[in-house]
């Protein structure tokens, strides 16, 4: 950016030359600069200006340097990965990041997995081409990065792993809902001074049980603990509830304060 500065050291051109009157002439001195012929602009170096508010002459801008101008053409480079070269059309202000992109398409190098080396140098992905100096011609060496190929499916493997942890705790956690549904069922009965079958409390504490061990085989860690941990609290909670009724369905009736064989007697 050029500023024009006018020196000044007397008062009344100081006024003189922050005046509307000044300005105005100035304004219009600027406007048969900018429609001069080529003479003109060559005596200022071939360039356009441009007057701001407050007097302040500057150069204009070129949009047409702009990123987002649709009109930039795009540059050729060459890749070469391996034995072979890949010639690419991209425009320069993309990054390396999008150019990875490119060749994961056409070499089947995942982007994490590639490192791009030009001049001499790995460039980061969110650096920009022509930033770094890629110019139309240019040339890069693509170069795979087997450690972080490995190290993406050792992850691949955990994540894989922990999924399946989850959909077991899950599959547990479904077997739960249908043991306390029939717990349930068969609590108001007991607690009402009804009897049930002495073998059906057997057998829900047994399947409680086979899910506890169940879920003791269930190893991971974050949510696949956390939702074990849930489901282990949920399953002691409803045998200590059986035991409880157990006892209780055990106990013979009592009728006005007689247990049932006496009052039939």
């Amino acid at each position: 950016m050029i500023i024009l500065i006018i020196p000044y050291t007397n008062p009344q051109i100081q006024s003189l030359a922050f005046s509307p009157t000044f300005l105005c002439q100035f304004s219009f001195f600027l406007g048969k600069m900018k429609n001069s012929n080529n003479k003109n602009a060559e005596k200022m170096g071939g360039l356009e200006w441009e007057m701001r508010p407050g007097g302040m002459l500057v150069q204009r801008r070129n949009l047409d340097l702009s990123p987002k101008n649709p009109t930039i053409q795009p540059i050729k480079i060459f890749v070469k990965f391996g034995s072979s070269t890949h010639e690419f059309h991209i425009n320069s202000h993309a990054s390396f990041g999008e150019l990875k992109k490119m060749l994961s398409g056409a070499t089947g190098v995942h982007p994490q997995n590639q490192k791009l080396i030009f001049n001499d140098k790995e460039r980061e992905s969110k650096a920009f081409l022509d930033v770094s100096g890629v110019r139309d011609g240019s040339r890069i060496v693509l170069v795979q990065d087997f450690t972080t190929q490995e190290k993406r499916t050792v992850e691949s493997r955990v994540n894989s792993t922990m999924e399946k942890a989850l959909k077991s705790v899950e599959e547990v956690a479904m077997e739960v809902d249908k043991l306390v549904a029939r717990v349930g069922a068969m609590e108001p009965v007991i607690c009402k001074g009804g009897t049930v079958a002495e073998k059906e409390l057997l057998t829900l504490i047994e399947l409680f049980m086979s899910l506890l061990i169940k879920l003791d085989g269930i190893v991971g860690d974050g949510d696949v603990k956390l939702k074990r941990k849930i489901q282990v609290i949920r399953i002691q909670k409803y045998m200590e509830n059986l035991d409880r009724l157990k006892a209780r369905n055990a106990m013979p009736i009592r009728y006005d304060g007689l247990i049932a064989s006496q009052a039939q007697q």
